[in-house]
């Protein structure tokens, strides 16, 4: 290492020596003569590179192709003309629906798993002829009334719409009573435990709609009651 560091100095100090001197003479001078000195060594190394980069790649000897050009030519179709189908026959006018003898449903009983809930739901309040329930369902016990033995019923009002379906329901009195609510002597109580599930299950009940002048009509003002009953099990 000393050795390299030795002839690079014997190379460059008379270089060092000659621009200290000039230097001394004429400070401007020397500056310019050495920038000149520097940039035309840059400007000869980079023509040296571009003479070595240039012999460097090879000749290019591939082959251009021509452009294929494809011959026009006429398609020739097989089918000129479509045979248009034939006008479908008349459809048979509509077959009359049978009708359905469909009785009131006038008690249910629907025994609920444990603790066991016997639930009744009673019928509706309606005139013969007008309105016919289809579909009810059974409403949820309430958890609290149920570990409290709590029994009882809940009378909802609603709305039958022309398709049958119900609306705007609402509970507009609920009891509560600690023994069958079937049995006569039952005391009852106000109480506000079975209006939620009452009127959600009533938003499900379906009915046959009323029917006056050949058209369903909307009822409004049906009360339907949902009584809770706990078997003794």
């Amino acid at each position: 290492m000393n050795q390299v560091l030795s002839a690079i100095n014997l190379v460059t100090k008379p270089i060092h020596d000659m621009f200290v001197k000039a230097f001394n003479t004429n400070k401007y001078a020397a500056g310019i003569g050495f920038s000149s000195v520097i940039t035309l060594t840059l400007f000869f190394v980079m023509v040296v590179l571009i003479a070595l980069g240039d012999s460097g790649l090879k000749q290019d000897t591939s082959v251009k192709l021509q452009d294929v050009v494809m011959p026009e030519r006429d398609i020739d179709t097989f089918m000129s003309e479509v045979d248009k189908p034939e006008k479908p026959e008349e459809q048979p006018e509509d077959i009359a629906q049978p009708e359905l003898d469909l009785q009131p449903l006038t008690g249910l009983d629907v025994s609920i798993a444990k603790p066991k809930a016997n639930f009744k739901a009673g019928g509706s309040f309606f005139r013969d002829g007008e309105y016919i329930p289809l579909f009810k369902v059974v409403p949820i016990y309430p958890r609290r009334a149920q570990e409290r033995g709590t029994m009882g019923y809940a009378l909802v009002e609603f709305t039958i719409t022309e398709t049958g379906s119900v609306e705007d329901a609402n509970t507009i009195e609920g009891y509560c009573s600690n023994s069958n609510p079937s049995d006569p002597s039952t005391e009852f109580r106000p109480c506000t435990m079975f209006n939620s599930a009452s009127a959600r299950a009533a938003l499900k009940l379906k009915y046959k709609p009323k029917i006056v002048d050949g058209k369903a009509v909307p009822v409004s003002g049906v009360l339907h009651r949902f009584t809770y009953i706990l078997d003794d099990e």
